[in-house]
Parts: C-alpha cells; structure tokens; sequence
C-alpha cells in the first residue's frame, strides 16, 4: 500500500464484504478532497469493473460517455456507444459479463443533468443489479445532494442499499503519518490542513502556507469558495455565519448579532451547516440533554483557518505582499490552542482504547459555567470516576504546570461531581519536570509522549 493511502482499513474491510456477496448496491460520499476516488481505486483494484467520472453535462453526453467506457472494458462487434438508449440498457448489457464492480463517481452530476436519472437507478437496482452479479458504487462529494436524493426516505433509492460510507477526513495521527514530519510541525499544518489528504499532501513543512493559501495562485487561496459552491446554491449568508463564529462568535445570539440574520431565520442556516459538517454544536459534557448552554465550532481545520486568515488578508495576498506574516504567527499560534485541544482529545481516546488511563471513560468533551472552564473532561458515569484535563499549546516550566494543575484542581470543585474518584491531568507542547508531577499524582503529559501513542489498526 502506498504512504498516500493510510488509515482506511474499515471502510476497505467493509467493501471487500460486499463484494463477497451475490450483488450490492453501495453510496460513497464525502466532502472533496477527503479521498473517496482514491478509497474506491484501492478497494477495486485487481477486480473486474468499470469506473466512470460523470460530467457536468447532459444526460445524453454522459451516457455516451458511460457507454464508450463501458465498450472499451467489454467490447462488441455489434454495439457502438450510440447504441445504448439508457443507463439501463447499458447495466443490462454489464449483468451478462458476470461478476464486476460498477463505480460511478460525482454522481451528482448525474442527477442536476435529469431527476429522472434517479427512478432509472431505482430500476437498476431492483431489476439489473439485483438479478445479477454487479456491485454498483455511486460515488458523490456533495454531501447535501447525496443524502437528499440516494440516501433519504425522500428518494427512490431509498431502502435499497447494502450499506453506506460517509468518507471522514483523517484523524491527527494519520495525518501526521501522511506528513512524515516532526510532531511539532505537524500539529501546525494539521491546523491549516484539517485531515484532509489532498491538503496535507501540499506541504513539506509549515512554510509552504505562504504558497499553498497565501499567493493568488495557491490551492488552498480559493479553495474555501469552491467547498461552499459545491454545496450550498447561495453560499453568501453561509459565508458570513462561518466567518462569525471564525473570529469568536459562538454563540447563538452572538451568531445573530454578528450576522444580522433574525434568530428564527438562523436556525435553519446553522442546521444545514452542522449537516454538511461545516458546524459543530458543543455542550458542556456534564449538562442534560436539553440543556440551552449551547455554542458552536467550526468542524473543519481547513474552513476555520480559511476564514481566520485567507479572507483575514485577503487584500494583502491580493497585492502579493506578506506584511502581514509576522501578525499571522501570533495569532496562529493562539488559533492552534483549539486544534491541539482536538488532538488531545484523539490523544486520550487512543490511550483510553489501549487501557492506558486510571479507568475506561465512556465519555469525554469540554466543561464551561459563566466564565469558568476546563478544556477535557472524561467520565465513566457508571463507576463515578472523572478526569479532568487542561491542555496548553505551549512550553511550560515546572512551577507553571503546578499552578495550572492546583486551578484545575478549583475547577474541577465547581463541575458538581460530589462523591466521584477524581483525577488531573495536563497536556501540553514540553512539560519541564513531568516525572516530579507523575510522582505527585497528577497525570502529565507533552509532545514526547504523544509521539508514542499505541498504534491502532
């Protein structure tokens, strides 16, 4: 396998699955750049099948071209692509060839080019696929257009396939194998990058942002526009949520005023963009279910860090200047607090998987009440046991950990867990004397230890 295909083995488990099966039917979909082409490459190679990229054209253009390939793969004296009348007349000619893997890709295009595409697949499935032995894949990056016309209960298809693969973006330790740097300069390209493959694969170090998202023609300069493009018709108002709650904005309320949309207009706004992944709605990990003490993070490193500071300086990149570089490092320096807080928590959940930690926590988020709060917080309900965790994006000194670890303590006082096993714990860049504080009872850890997470499969 190659270094640029990493940490897919589920979603590859799952698909060898099915095709041990008579036939399937099975929907891949993702944000781009995530992988999904490159995960169905993988999972079809050395099979028999076809694999065609739909076009942003007419139906009649796309199946010529679906026939053409189709014709090349299996050849006929007696066929041309003109001969095909339908998507089905083509499957139907595929159900003689025995066993192969059908992939579609960006099928989306598909169904903007005729709704009646849908209803044709409908009949693929149940009639051609069904009676045969094809594995059909329809693949799509619009996430809103897949759920709504081949996953929902809205669609014909709905109810006819054998599984479904929401491609994720990679987690930080994929990321950083992926990378192949130092931990350091990993956590900071992970904070422009996200976990997304087609980003990471851009940078050899962090001073390639100044060419990939910094210069008029970098990748990542424009790339924001055309993530929201690709699944929002009018992107403006989304835009300008995501840019509110970018600079701090995290509220609801705040949200509302940032923005100037009404609150009963923001509601469905936030509620398409948490679906697409874009938002993510926080709670305290202590509150009810109900609870209104409710706030809201991007979900995506690459879309915070592009309306943080692409659109930031937007006008100096514009002039090619970088005057501004200088002003970028120390803020970026403080944004990366947020995007090491995501890679402690996969940090802990790693060491909780291996049975690393004092007990097995069930759950794990961030704590706040007023102006008080505690970055990790993982609980095992069951056993009444929690630990708390404050993680820091920075060097510290001995004497500075105690007195983090001595407020935490405070803190922790004023979650309300009376009667539980409690313990501390800190996280950060280098910790100066962790062994004294590992001896004093509290749990500490730095990028050294980090580095030797317990792998997993």
């Amino acid at each position: 396998m190659l270094i640029t295909f990493i940490d897919r083995e589920k979603e590859l488990d799952f698909m060898e699955s099915l095709w041990q099966k008579e036939n399937s039917f099975l929907p891949i979909y993702g944000r781009r750049r995530v992988g999904k082409t490159r995960l169905v490459k993988e999972s079809i190679g050395g099979k028999p099948s076809v694999y065609y990229l739909a076009r942003n054209s007419t139906y009649r253009d796309n199946l010529l071209e679906f026939s053409r390939g189709v014709l090349e793969k299996y050849p006929s004296p007696y066929l041309t692509p003109s001969s095909f009348s339908s998507f089905a007349d083509v499957f139907r000619y595929l159900s003689e060839k025995g066993k192969l893997i059908v992939v579609i890709d960006e099928f989306p295009y598909l169904i903007q080019s005729d709704k009646k595409v849908l209803s044709e697949c409908q009949y693929i499935v149940d009639e051609v696929v069904r009676n045969s032995k094809i594995h059909l894949i329809l693949v799509g990056s619009s996430v809103g257009m897949m759920e709504e016309h081949v996953l929902s209960q809205k669609t014909p298809l709905y109810g006819r396939r054998d599984g479904q693969i929401r491609l994720q973006p990679l987690d930080f330790f994929s990321s950083w194998k992926l990378l192949g740097v130092d931990m350091e300069e990993a956590v900071k390209i992970y904070g422009v990058t996200g976990g997304i493959p087609a980003y990471l694969l851009l940078f050899s170090g962090f001073e390639d942002v100044k060419e990939v998202a910094f210069a008029k023609q970098g990748f990542l300069y424009a790339e924001g526009d055309f993530l929201l493009s690709s699944e929002l018709r009018e992107p403006r108002v989304y835009k300008l949520i995501l840019k509110a709650v970018a600079e701090g904005r995290r509220r609801f309320n705040e949200i509302s005023t940032f923005t100037g949309i009404p609150r009963s207009n923001l509601f469905k706004y936030v509620e398409v963009l948490e679906r697409l992944g874009f938002l993510r709605r926080e709670v305290p990990v202590t509150a009810p279910p109900k609870t209104k003490n409710t706030r809201y993070a991007i979900a995506d490193n690459y879309v915070a860090f592009y309306f943080r500071f692409v659109e930031r300086y937007r006008n100096e990149v514009e002039l090619e200047s970088l005057d501004f570089w200088g002003e970028f490092l120390e803020d970026y320096n403080r944004y990366l607090g947020e995007v090491f807080e995501g890679v402690a928590r996969e940090f802990l959940l790693r060491l909780n998987r291996a049975g690393k930690l004092p007990f097995k926590f069930t759950r794990i988020g961030k704590w706040w009440h007023k102006g008080e709060e505690i970055d990790l917080v993982a609980l095992n309900e069951k056993e009444r046991e929690v630990l708390f965790v404050e993680v820091k994006w920075k060097d510290l000194k001995e004497r500075e950990a105690r007195g983090i670890l001595k407020d935490l303590e405070r803190k922790g006082e004023l979650v309300g867990l009376d009667g539980w096993e409690k313990g501390y714990g800190l996280i950060a860049k280098e910790v100066e004397g962790k062994e004294r504080l590992r001896e004093d009872g509290w749990l500490v850890w730095d990028l050294e230890d980090i580095r030797r997470v317990p792998s997993e499969r």
